[in-house]
């Protein structure tokens, strides 16, 4: 069994532990964090070893284990680049980094030394986003033409972040979100989808602004997502409309609806379009849309999300063992991280990079 180890004990480690909590198999060898205190702490909290160092803990793992990088955004790159050169695979945080340049970097020293490095988010592989792929790949509810995707999480700037806190005793890191900005740290839910299914976006339109004064990063973005395949789709992310996260996915014969992003379990409906007395309108109730098979575990609702953080890293060590690519590395992690940096950035972007729809999970087949 390939070994896990993770480098950040911040809040969102706490995420993983939880669900990493569902696969008793795993071997999680350690965790480093800069912050002495709360290393002890997180590692206390799960029965973890704490290395005290970096350099100490990829050399106490076994050749090719796979490293979880949980720390800031700012620091993806380095901490990547020096697992990728102490001979471990990395699982990192979204965004993979915030430069394109770096991003290319790291995929190809990845792939020189015969590794792979991924990028969350893992939701891509749980049951909603699954059960809408499958529902796409059917053809039995038309042809995708228009998707309008929100990810507002409500006026942030008033919310008692304070008063958010791990299971270890974390605190939210609320001056690194607002520094890196919303739409790098949340357009990822829903691009990863996205792209799965329709493979790679051809060009992006992005419009972004400054509303709050709570960080230097836009807390305002909307993209319009032009995909190679045809359809278009319009991604908007902010700390200041009220909480939605709903998507619709508009097809020639209906809409396709997902409420909740942050929910493995949320429930996918399809809205036959009909005429009723000389007007046109989609069926208000919806039919549900499920998958005839399994799923995967899931966790209890933490806070906002409801989502099994593992699915991404048990994914990697089933594909390291089995010699095959994981879902989520290589040029998928690279489109990815075009697409998030995109969307981010006022102005028109065409994509520099590629990658094929993604294998749908077994069950999900």
């Amino acid at each position: 069994m390939t070994q896990i180890a993770l480098i950040g004990a911040g809040f969102v480690a706490d995420l993983y532990m939880r669900s990493f909590a569902l696969y008793p198999g795993l071997d999680i060898a350690g965790v480093h964090d800069r912050d002495p205190a709360r290393l002890a702490a997180f590692a206390r909290h799960w029965g973890l070893v704490a290395h005290d160092s970096l350099s100490a803990m990829l050399r106490s793992l076994e050749p090719g284990a796979l490293v979880l990088n949980l720390t800031n955004p700012s620091e993806h790159f380095a901490v990547s680049q020096a697992v990728l050169g102490a001979g471990h695979h990395v699982f990192s945080e979204k965004p993979m980094t915030l430069q394109m340049e770096e991003a290319r970097a790291l995929v190809e020293q990845a792939s020189a030394a015969g590794l792979h490095i991924a990028s969350a988010p893992s939701s891509v592989l749980g049951e909603a986003a699954q059960t809408l792929g499958h529902a796409l790949r059917s053809g039995r509810f038309g042809r995708p033409l228009l998707i309008y995707a929100e990810l507002d999480d409500g006026f942030i700037p008033q919310a008692p972040t304070a008063d958010w806190v791990s299971e270890s005793g974390a605190p939210w890191p609320a001056a690194d979100e607002f520094a890196t900005g919303c739409t790098l740290e949340h357009a990822g839910y829903y691009l990863a989808w996205l792209i799965a299914h329709f493979g790679p976006v051809a060009r992006v339109t992005a419009s972004t602004a400054r509303l709050t004064g709570a960080g230097a990063a836009p807390d305002f973005s909307t993209a319009v997502l032009h995909f190679a395949a045809g359809p278009v789709a319009r991604l908007t992310t902010s700390i200041v409309a009220p909480h939605n996260h709903g998507l619709q996915i508009a097809t020639d014969r209906g809409v396709l609806k997902m409420p909740r992003a942050w929910d493995n379990a949320a429930p996918l409906r399809f809205h036959r379009r009909l005429t009723l007395r000389r007007r046109l309108l989609e069926h208000p109730l919806g039919r549900r849309v499920r998958l005839r098979g399994g799923a995967h575990p899931k966790v209890r609702r933490f806070g906002a999300a409801a989502m099994n953080f593992a699915l991404g890293p048990v994914e990697m060590v089933e594909a390291i063992g089995a010699g095959r690519q994981p879902r989520l590395a290589g040029s998928y992690a690279l489109h990815l991280t075009e697409v998030t940096l995109a969307t981010a950035r006022d102005g028109v972007h065409e994509m520099t990079t590629s990658c094929a729809p993604m294998e749908p999970m077994p069950w999900a087949r």
